[in-house]
């Protein structure tokens, strides 16, 4: 394990390479938030069923010294030392981290998918060049953190973050060492407790399975990420609540767990989703065999369309064949009166946009420079989580449902969107001037109306007093995409549809799961 460094000094490197806040503001609503003290510590959680680990009891560590050992009494010793000598800035990351390290974590990762969001600008000769990640410090940098790519970023570090944190459970209750400030009295207690014990520190699997998983995902944040982890591991220390060695081994578990979801990273097609223009060709010549008018970029030059091969990309939930099968019907065909009809109505709502129709175009807008829409739906989730006072763990299984519904309905939104490859709104009717842009891939189906139907979905199963608020706010998502001249009506009614089904296959996991007797 890296040395561990004064927070002070991490904090100002991690701000200079990683903006906490982006354009709507990734944790403006959270800095003052008291400690996670959860009302139920989930003791058992290290039977709960894991995404890709098989089973948590089989992960071992060396067992940990006895507390009443030469080599723990000097752990305890560090631990007063530190605390003998913190600043003010030491003081901030304590209370920072002890917020909850999911939480916290979810912003950090919310404010890279910003930053990183960001279309690359054209080369002098009209083409565009795409990010590599073999060199992903030249122009444009990699990722191009995109909807889709967003999606599958928060899927995999909240699914890997849970599981780490199960398997870290299961050791917990194997090795039951008391928390330093239980073992020495002069140790002062300077975040929540946590109700479990402290061999492997979570904080440090956090930090250990965070660091590890942007190294696929955000290579170029590697060294800002790394003093981010430090500097949560230094803060459970100086707060009393993990001894070094408890650190040591929370982050090598959380390094190891990560390994699995890296390796499944690499080969879930997510690498090829780019596509090819023979790929990209073949796509304009199959709607023209169906008789349909094509989709075309309306940038100039015409940019290329976004990751027509995302809809390959391995879902979480189910298998690729339940992916096509969740696939919609068609929509109404580009010649049609309903599509007539369809376009007339985009254009009215377009020509004298109301307040409030801005004021929710604006909202749920979410575009480039933005945590984009997962992330939109991670901030609602974040909010309503907090005053439920979880565990660690139960925060990470809560996201990483969450997540990984968003993801999968990405995949099946995509697959459904270079399918059909149809045309938008202000493709078919010249006079409909969009109100926030317009993205660049196909109409059918509205990503917003999918992302936000999957989202409210399994939200409702997790926190169902918000059910119908979290309905509420998938429908509004949706209009805004008609309202703001992006979307037809087809488009929006069928993805919030086909999103409340991939949404359905996250409750049936989280039934299954163990989390819920």
């Amino acid at each position: 394990m890296k040395k561990i460094i004064g927070l002070s000094v991490l904090v100002l490197a991690a701000a200079v390479a990683i903006p906490l806040a982006c354009s709507k503001g990734v944790n403006d609503r959270t800095a003052d938030i008291p400690a996670l003290t959860p009302t139920a510590a989930d003791a058992d959680a290290g039977t709960w069923k894991p995404v890709l680990v098989a089973r948590a009891d089989t992960f071992t560590l060396a067992a940990p010294a006895a507390v009443n050992s030469v080599g723990y009494v000097a752990e305890l010793n560090e631990i007063k030392g530190m605390q003998r000598s913190l600043s003010q800035a030491d003081e901030d990351k304590i209370k920072y981290w002890s917020a909850g390290g999911v939480l916290r974590w979810n912003e950090i990762l919310r404010g890279l998918v910003a930053k990183y969001n960001l279309p690359p600008y054209q080369n002098a000769d009209g083409t565009y060049p795409a990010p590599n990640s073999a060199n992903p410090f030249a122009y444009p940098l990699f990722p191009f953190a995109n909807p889709p790519y967003a999606a599958r970023a928060y899927a995999y570090i909240s699914a890997a973050q849970y599981d780490a944190l199960v398997v870290a459970w299961a050791l917990k209750k194997k090795y039951n060492r008391a928390a330093p400030y239980q073992v020495d009295s002069t140790i002062q207690l300077k975040a929540g407790k946590a109700g479990v014990s402290a061999y492997p520190s979570e904080a440090a699997v956090l930090a250990g399975v965070n660091a590890e998983m942007m190294k696929l995902l955000f290579p170029t944040e590697i060294a800002a990420i790394e003093a981010r982890a430090e500097e949560q591991e230094r803060a459970a220390i100086a707060a009393g609540v993990a001894s070094r060695s408890d650190i040591v081994a929370g982050e090598a578990l959380g390094r190891q767990i990560a390994q699995l979801f890296l390796a499944r990273g690499r080969a879930d097609n997510a690498g090829k989703a780019i596509g090819t223009p023979t790929d990209w060709a073949k796509l304009v010549s199959d709607a023209q065999a169906r008789g349909e008018t094509p989709w075309y970029s309306l940038e100039t030059p015409k940019r290329p369309p976004m990751l027509p091969l995302f809809g390959a990309v391995k879902p979480f939930l189910f298998d690729s064949a339940t992916c096509v099968s969740l696939r919609p019907g068609p929509p109404p065909s580009t010649g049609s009166d309903q599509m007539k009809k369809e376009t007339e109505e985009i254009y009215n709502y377009v020509k004298d946009a109301s307040r409030e129709h801005l004021r929710i175009v604006h909202f749920w807008a979410d575009g480039a420079g933005t945590y984009a829409p997962p992330g939109h739906w991670d901030a609602i989730a974040s909010e309503d989580f907090i005053p439920m006072h979880l565990s660690e763990v139960r925060w990470a299984r809560n996201m990483a449902l969450l997540n990984m519904s968003l993801m999968d309905a990405g995949i099946v939104c995509w697959n459904t969107k270079y399918y059909y490859y149809n045309p938008r709104p202000t493709q078919m009717d010249s006079r409909i001037k969009t109100l926030t842009g317009i993205p660049n891939f196909p109409s059918y189906i509205s990503g917003h109306s999918t992302f936000s139907g999957a989202a409210a979905t399994i939200l409702g199963h997790l926190v169902p007093e918000r059910a119908q608020a979290y309905a509420d706010m998938a429908q509004e998502a949706s209009m805004s995409r008609m309202y703001g001249g992006i979307h037809f009506r087809s488009d929006c009614t069928v993805g919030l549809t086909v999103g409340q089904n991939v949404g359905k296959y996250a409750i049936q996991r989280a039934q299954n799961d163990g989390a819920e007797k």
